[in-house]
This record gives C-alpha cells, structure tokens and sequence, in this order.
C-alpha cells in the first residue's frame, strides 16, 4: 500500500534505537526526510542513509524541541509529521519501581519532564510550521499503562494518561485546522528498556530469582497477561506509526491504537 509520504517531512524523538528507530526506518523507506533526534547517535541510526540528519538534543533541555523543530525547517523546509517516542526512564532513571513509596519529588518531577513536557513544548514548536504547509500529523507514544493504574512505575504511567488527556485536546483544537494528532500504546516492546544491563529484565529477574532471557521470554508475557505470548517487535509498532503519519488515516484523530500483545483486556 502507498502510504502517499514521499516527500514529506519528519521529526522523530529517540530514534537512535528501539521504536524511534524502527519509526525513522520505516518512514525514511517511504521517501519522507527525517531530522532524527537522540541524545548520541548510534550504528544502526547512521547506517541507514537516505534523506536522514541526525539532531542531538537532551529533551530534558527546555530549549531544545524549539531548537531541532527550527533546524527541520532550515534543513528541510518545513514540517509534516512529528513522531513524540522519546520516554520511558528519564536519563539515569532504572525501571521498574515497586510501590507509590518508592519514587521521590524529584523522581516525579524528571519523570514528567521527560514524559510529558518535553512533548508539550516539541508540539508547541510544531504547530506553526504545520499549519503553514497546511496541516500535519502528530503522532505521540504512550503507553497502555496509561489506561492501566497499577502500584508498579506509577509516577511514569500517570504522565502517560497526562499524555493521552493533551493529545485528545489538541486533536479537538487542531483537527479542524489539518493538524491530526493520535497516540499509539505500545505495550511491553523488546527494546533496551528492557533488554540493556541493568534494564527493566535484569530487574525483574533479580525480584524472580531468575535470569534475564527467561524473564523476556517467559516471566514478563505471563506476567503481565500477553495473549501472543511474546513481547512486541519495535517494528510492529512502527508500521502503525507510519500509518497515522500518512494522508491514508486522514480520517483519523483524536484515536488511541494498542499495539500490546493483548495487554489491555479493556472494552
């Protein structure tokens, strides 16, 4: 199916590795220009050629979404699509946590900073370049935590339900201007978060008195109810990304998509 994006124009966060990776990938293969932003750049990301520039930012910096907003104007021309995948554990942050007790002031502060925040203000400098081209798409990355309270991480599910609540507001203000804006919720995604020394498997292994690969493959689907039984592929959520992206969903915002393994049980 042509996706209709050649040509256009893309900003994607996090896309050094993981979903934004897959997402920079996928939408580059459609023949759209992407300014790539990631703290470092990596292998992967710099193997990939095409109509790529890499942006390094700290969105932890409140200056810097205006920044690499400006700079895919400059570079590009303007501005189509804007993909918000940078989050889960801020910068020096390990999940998961166990309880309500355990994250701080401050743990909830970063935590919204990076998960809510920073996508605030990277759309506040989207919009006018947006809507100079005539419209544009917004696609967020939450989460189906946000949709499922539970004691476990809850300072970052509750700025993934802050991130749904902003982007069902702005779809009502900006839908009718040609700006869409939806969110996917991916589930539990095989990507560092879990997969790194130290990450969210080497965690729960340590609580299951297991090892990480097991908790990959086995303590983690059953854990949190996967009907697939596996853990999702970053590319599996990007297809779904590049969809939203495209004029093919021009019908489509305001709108949620679980890309999940079966996590949320929810009608």
């Amino acid at each position: 199916m042509d996706l209709q994006l050649s040509g256009r124009i893309a900003v994607v966060t996090g896309a050094s590795q993981g979903i934004g990776l897959a997402v920079t990938r996928t939408l580059l293969g459609e023949g759209v220009r992407v300014l790539a932003v990631s703290r470092s750049s990596s292998a992967e990301l710099a193997a990939l050629g095409g109509d790529l520039l890499h942006g390094p930012a700290d969105l932890m910096d409140p200056e810097a979404p205006a920044r690499i907003v400006d700079r895919a104007v400059s570079e590009f021309g303007g501005l189509d699509i804007l993909v918000n995948n940078a989050g889960g554990p801020p910068p020096g942050v390990a999940l998961p946590r166990f309880s309500f007790m355990a994250p701080t002031d401050d743990d909830w502060r970063v935590m919204f900073e990076f998960n809510l925040f920073a996508v605030v203000r990277t759309i506040r400098a989207a919009i006018a370049p947006m809507l100079a081209r005539g419209g544009g798409s917004i696609v967020n990355v939450s989460s189906g935590n946000a949709r499922l309270p539970a004691p476990m991480n809850v300072d970052y599910n509750a700025a993934k339900a802050g991130l749904n609540n902003l982007t069902k507001a702005l779809s009502e203000e900006f839908a009718p201007q040609g700006i869409r804006v939806n969110t996917v919720s991916p589930g539990p995604v095989r990507t560092a978060w879990w997969t790194k020394d130290g990450g969210a498997a080497d965690i729960l292994a340590a609580q299951a008195g297991t090892d990480r690969e097991s908790v990959l493959t086995k303590v983690a689907p059953d854990l949190m109810k996967l009907t697939t039984g596996r853990l999702v592929d970053p590319q599996e959520v990007a297809d779904v990304i590049a969809l939203l992206a495209s004029p093919r969903s021009a019908s489509t915002t305001g709108a949620d998509f679980a890309v999940d393994a079966g996590f949320l049980k929810q009608v």
